[in-house]
C-alpha cells in the first residue's frame, strides 16, 4: 500500500483530507503537512520527516502537494530526491485527485502517478449550460 502525504500552504491539506474522508472514508497511513506564516523550511522539514516516521510498511510514499515551486514543494521534492523509486511528488493537487489516490493506491507507485496525471488533467471540466432549453 502507498502511503499519501498531502501537504500546502496553511490548512487546505487538513481540508482535502476531512472532506475525502467525509466521502470517501477514514484511510490509514495518510498525513498532512501544512506550512505556516511564521514557519521555516526547517520547521517544514521537521513536519515532513515527523509524517513520514509515522507510516509503517508502505510500499512508497506519494506526496500530493499545493504548489510547483512552493515551500512545501521544496521540501518534498528535496525528500524525493533522496528516494526517487520510493517517493513520488505530484503538485497541483485538488479533491478529486485526493480520493482518487485512495482508490488506487495498492498499486506500484509508477502506476498510481500515472494515472493521478492523467486523472488530474481530466478532471477540470467546464459546464456548459444548453443554449436554448424547450419550453423555457
Amino acid at each position: 500500500m502507498i502511503a499519501i502525504v498531502i501537504a500546502s500552504h496553511g490548512d487546505f491539506a487538513k481540508g482535502l483530507l476531512q472532506s475525502a474522508t467525509m466521502i470517501f472514508g477514514k484511510q490509514t497511513d495518510v498525513a498532512t503537512v501544512t506550512f505556516e506564516d511564521h514557519e521555516t523550511s526547517d520547521d517544514l522539514m521537521i513536519k515532513f520527516q515527523t509524517a513520514l516516521s509515522k507510516f509503517e510498511s508502505v510500499d512508497g510514499v506519494l506526496f500530493l502537494v499545493d504548489l510547483w515551486g512552493g515551500s512545501p514543494f521544496t521540501i518534498a521534492e528535496h525528500i524525493v530526491s533522496q528516494q526517487p523509486g520510493q517517493m513520488a511528488l505530484i503538485t497541483g493537487v485538488n479533491l478529486p485527485i485526493v480520493m482518487d489516490a485512495f482508490t488506487i493506491r495498492d498499486q506500484p507507485l509508477d502506476k498510481v502517478v500515472a494515472h493521478l496525471e492523467k486523472s488530474g488533467q481530466k478532471g477540470i471540466r467546464r459546464f456548459e449550460p444548453e443554449a436554448h432549453h424547450e419550453g423555457a
